[in-house]
């Protein structure tokens, strides 16, 4: 049993809990030593499930009160490029094997957790091996696109619709689980467009995808009637990108999705791969979306020698289908 760590006066509340438990100071560092932002974190994790029991050995892996689940407990501070660095000790990870868990990355002054289900990525980190210090290294990036962690050697993973205390609720009550329905290419189109809608872009599918949006899942927007201005060299390629978001009233692209239903991962690197070789001071995120069963195909594709080289590898994520739903129930507050 851990000791006793300052409760947080209420719950749900975890930004304003923060500011209340601990008065504002400097960043701390160090994954593994206690900092405010870990401490008022497992508070709450408390309060709301009970007692934490400490796994022998390791200061951050945590049996969770009269629950099954088994959390992994990440920090790091954030960078001057809005990104946040972390070491995945393969041995912690061993022994998340086999049990509902999940690896929480906290940062400082954050408004929610962030919490990956770890059968999500047990086959990524099983395809890479670790660095030579038994760690898997790993980056946050918070960026418009959305939140992406970037495991090394293996690439970029859009987690955005992890953040919260969603996937903790659902691990810890099996009677909350939720079927995954069976989504088409257009509603995954609709489904990001209404994302791009929600905070604040513009939005950009190819004419002929349009008639097919299912308004069902989301409310009605508006497309852009035309692909933006400046960017004539490879203009024939980004107005066949899936979705586009564009900064509302400007002609910047925020990010580029490529929707892989039926057609290979390996055709949407390749479009990615060349518009970022006609124009590699492209400030956007690119991401191809697709089922978590292709999750393992976009590492080996995303590794080949041509994308490494281009350096689109270090900057294309994977957003699996249920992360656009999962995300865009957040952003609209669906419950």
């Amino acid at each position: 049993m851990i000791p006793a760590e300052p409760a947080l006066p209420e719950q749900g509340n975890w930004k304003s809990n923060l500011s209340k438990t601990f008065p504002a100071r400097g960043t701390t560092g160090g994954c593994e030593l206690p900092n405010e932002t870990k401490i008022a974190f497992l508070a709450e994790l408390r309060q709301r499930y009970g007692e934490l029991r400490k796994l022998d050995g390791s200061q951050s892996l945590f049996d969770v009160g009269a629950t099954p689940v088994r959390v992994y407990v990440r920090y790091s501070k954030i960078h001057d490029r809005n990104n946040a660095f972390f070491g995945l000790r393969k041995d912690d990870l061993r022994r998340l094997e086999g049990h509902p868990s999940v690896i929480c990355f906290l940062w400082d002054r954050q408004s929610e957790p962030l919490v990956v289900p770890f059968s999500q990525f047990e086959d990524v980190f099983q395809s890479v091996p670790a660095a030579n210090d038994g760690q898997y290294k790993a980056q946050l990036f918070l960026e418009e696109g959305g939140t992406a962690l970037h495991i090394v050697r293996a690439g970029r993973f859009n987690v955005e619709s992890y953040l919260g205390w969603r996937e903790l609720e659902l691990m810890a009550d099996s009677s909350k689980a939720e079927h995954m329905p069976e989504l088409s290419h257009t509603q995954i189109q609709t489904l990001l467009g209404a994302i791009g809608i929600a905070k604040g872009q513009d939005i950009w599918i190819p004419p002929e995808n349009r008639e097919g949006l299912d308004w069902s899942l989301t409310d009605r927007f508006q497309c852009r009637s035309a692909v933006p201005f400046g960017y004539d060299s490879v203009r024939s390629i980004i107005q066949e990108v899936d979705v586009l978001w564009i900064q509302r009233g400007t002609s910047d692209l925020s990010a580029l999705f490529e929707v892989e239903h039926s057609t290979p991962v390996y055709s949407g690197l390749l479009r990615f791969n060349d518009i970022h070789l006609v124009a590699p001071s492209l400030k956007a995120t690119f991401s191809i979306v697709a089922n978590s069963e292709r999750r393992s195909l976009f590492v080996r594709q995303l590794n080949r020698p041509t994308f490494k080289v281009s350096g689109i590898s270090d900057l294309c994520s994977f957003l699996e289908y249920a992360n656009v739903l999962g995300w865009h129930r957040r952003i609209k507050n669906v419950p």
